[in-house]
């Protein structure tokens, strides 16, 4: 009995032994750098050593600094097991040899394909493969006035013509302005809400070979709609900033916003109080708000949803089986704690634990969103809307991104060469025609 009791003891430290050789400590970069989040991606890898042994050092990195510093640290062999990086990353990363594909897509293909949503899914796939796995994102929003629009008769805004038909009906300015359309030319917002509507109308500036489109066709339109929705706006240079205020004061029919705004609406922020009434904590202006996530234009009848997507990517240098469970980790047991760094912008691409499920989306509309306080979206809108909201993760695009050229379509976006050319038409300093030739001529320039 003696001797069984060592060999016990002996097994057991032994294994005591075995267990500790085999944690090991992997790096993440992350651009979720603020206080908050960070104490979140804590917590999510304090879990994950509970649950495996192994830990987790999380290292932040400022957003516009990612791409320099990784670039650096792939040059000298010495690239974190794991990068939190956006859409914007995934072709570069990819290209340069930085992450590792088979590994990013053993882990889509061990959750389920079909547990993620598609379009967030189609922007990471090069040669066959998933080269970064989607962790959250969100959809650009048609925002308008639900309570107006059925007060006169109008349909949702889901397509160009729609949106005329409510300008027609609703623009009373100064009371009410049919919109609220960015005009400032060196803001990124204006470019934004020209990608989004360009796709909706199915145009794209570079064709799938990586050559600029010269055909003006649809470009036309986009110009002749931009044009229509600035002269249904307030004078000035307009941006983010203005767009938020008028809606939040109940002078826009229409905007298009980012979801930050959901919180917003809800009278959740006191930065960007609803001022529609006397009380900047009210959640009537919420209620009275539709938003439409798919919209068209005359020459694309499917329409088209502008998407931002973050990833995890599991690069070359990585401890790879480690990077691998972290990554399924979080985008498991540790979802909601994910997601709920800021669920107002951070959808959930992965719909459920299993396929046909959706209890992930579940969980996350029970989230906290809100700034100065703080509620579930589930107490501020109907499941209905919640659902529309989610939605168009599924058919999220990007200029470029179908035919690899997303590097290509960064540049143009960064050039802005649409919006100083689409400022010049709206303030008529030159003709429809001018405003395209011009515009393909400074793409193929740059």
């Amino acid at each position: 009995m003696k001797n069984l009791a060592k060999l016990t003891a002996g097994l057991m430290f032994s294994a005591s032994i075995f267990t500790t050789a085999w944690a090991d400590t992997i790096t993440m970069w992350t651009m979720e750098e603020q206080p908050d989040r960070m104490a979140a991606q804590e917590k999510i890898a304090a879990a994950f050593k509970a649950k495996s042994g192994h830990d987790v050092k999380i290292v932040p990195v400022t957003e516009k600094d990612i791409a320099t510093r990784a670039t650096a640290a792939f040059g000298a062999g010495d690239l974190p097991d794991i990068l939190n990086h956006t859409v914007q990353h995934l072709l570069p990363f990819s290209s340069a040899g930085m992450l590792d594909a088979g590994a990013a897509t053993e882990v889509v293909n061990d959750l389920g394909m079909g547990t993620f949503a598609s379009g967030s899914l189609n922007m990471a796939k090069s040669g066959g493969q998933i080269v970064s796995v989607p962790t959250d994102g969100w959809t650009q929003l048609v925002v308008y006035r639900a309570d107006k629009f059925k007060e006169a008769g109008l349909n949702p805004p889901k397509t160009f013509a729609d949106i005329k038909a409510a300008i027609d009906k609703l623009h009373n300015p100064p009371a009410m302005y049919g919109f609220v359309a960015a005009t400032k030319i060196d803001e990124t917002y204006m470019m934004q809400l020209i990608e989004h509507i360009s796709l909706a109308n199915g145009y794209s500036p570079i064709n799938a070979d990586g050559s600029i489109n010269e055909d003006t066709s649809k470009l036309k339109e986009v110009l002749e709609f931009y044009k229509t929705i600035a002269a249904a706006s307030p004078k000035g240079d307009l941006f983010w900033k203005q767009s938020r205020e008028q809606y939040l004061a109940g002078k826009a029919a229409m905007i298009i916003w980012s979801p930050s705004l959901l919180d917003e609406l809800g009278g959740l922020r006191d930065s960007a109080p609803v001022t529609v009434g006397s009380d900047p904590t009210s959640k009537e202006l919420a209620k009275n708000t539709g938003f439409v996530t798919v919209f068209s234009g005359p020459s694309n009848a499917a329409g088209a949803a502008y998407a931002d997507t973050r990833y995890l990517g599991i690069t070359n240098d990585a401890n790879t089986e480690v990077a691998q469970d972290f990554v399924k980790f979080v985008v498991s047991e540790g979802y909601g704690d994910w997601l709920g760094m800021a669920a107002e912008g951070k959808f959930p691409v992965r719909k459920g634990s299993a396929e046909g499920t959706n209890d992930y989306e579940q969980l996350w509309s029970t989230l906290n969103v809100g700034v100065d306080r703080k509620e579930p979206l589930s107490n501020i809108y109907s499941k209905e809307t919640i659902d529309d909201i989610v939605a168009g993760l599924s058919v999220g695009d990007r200029w470029g991104v179908a035919d690899g050229q997303l590097e290509t379509a960064s540049k143009i976006v960064n050039a802005r060469v649409m919006a100083q050319e689409i400022r010049k038409f709206i303030d008529g300093e030159q003709s429809l025609d001018d405003a395209a030739n011009a515009i393909v001529a400074k793409h193929k320039a740059l």
